[in-house]
């Protein structure tokens, strides 16, 4: 309860609780784990990689052949490109943060 009288719903409305939850969380995984060795780092780093460039030539491939075949010069493969490189920094931005 509040001051006034009224009941909260939620006891942490800055998701403190969560994050110190979340928190001990990773430290038990880590308590269990021990540290990532360095050929999981560069896994998680090709990875990273993998998923930035992946989206980046999906888009030129498909923007160039949408440009062969229309007969424009660059007018598909130019914004299907930042489209691509748009769609794979939010892919890792996500990835990152779920790990």
């Amino acid at each position: 309860m509040t001051t006034d009288g009224k009941q909260r719903s939620d006891p942490s409305p800055d998701g403190l609780a969560g994050a110190v939850r979340t928190h001990r969380e990773r430290r038990e995984r880590w308590r269990k784990e021990g540290e990532p060795s360095m050929i999981r780092f560069a896994g998680q780093i090709g990875v990273l990689g993998w998923i930035i460039v992946a989206p980046i030539l999906l888009g030129l491939f498909i923007g160039r052949r949408l440009d062969q075949y229309l007969g424009t010069s660059i007018f598909w493969s130019a914004p299907l490109l930042m489209l691509g490189v748009g769609v794979g920094c939010w892919s890792a931005w996500r990835w990152m943060h779920q790990q």
